[in-house]
């Protein structure tokens, strides 16, 4: 029960964040996907004790890069700052053009050479995530963040 709480605390912290860091506000009021803007995807993944920092280290010297080859979009990364989802736990956001676009950037980086390679060889030592869950969403009419 604690974990959903943090979670939907994470969440809603996270696009919040993600508003002020990138957003402007929009005088019609309208939602962005609506008008075929964007979609959000919110990420979380647990991992395996001890792993966290390699889960880190593999973000931060390859995986953003490789998102980024593929049209995938940053957003936000954050760890949570309380334990215990502060010694496990991976947060971040993407943006996609759409749902359409993120299935296919989400493709084409699974079938990415430099993915493949980089993903084997940090997990020589076992499995860097144990969860990961994906959730899509859409700005609210009254999110900052378009």
């Amino acid at each position: 029960m604690l974990k959903n709480v943090w979670f939907a605390i994470g969440a809603s912290t996270a696009i919040f964040v993600a508003g002020f860091s990138l957003g402007s506000l929009r005088q019609d009021g309208a939602v962005a996907h609506a008008q075929g803007k964007h979609v959000y995807e919110l990420r979380t993944y647990t991992a395996p004790d001890g792993k966290l920092g390699d889960l880190n280290k593999r973000f931060r010297d390859h995986t953003v890069r490789i998102f980024n080859k593929h049209g995938m979009k940053s957003v936000l990364y954050m760890t949570p700052q309380d334990a215990p989802d502060s010694q496990n736990t991976l947060i971040y956001v993407l943006e996609h053009p759409s749902r359409e676009a993120a299935k296919k950037a989400w493709a084409d980086f699974a079938a990415d050479p430099e993915w493949k390679k980089v993903s084997e060889e940090s997990q020589v030592n076992g499995r860097l995530t144990s969860k990961i869950v994906s959730v899509f969403g859409d700005p609210t009419d009254y999110s900052p963040m378009k």
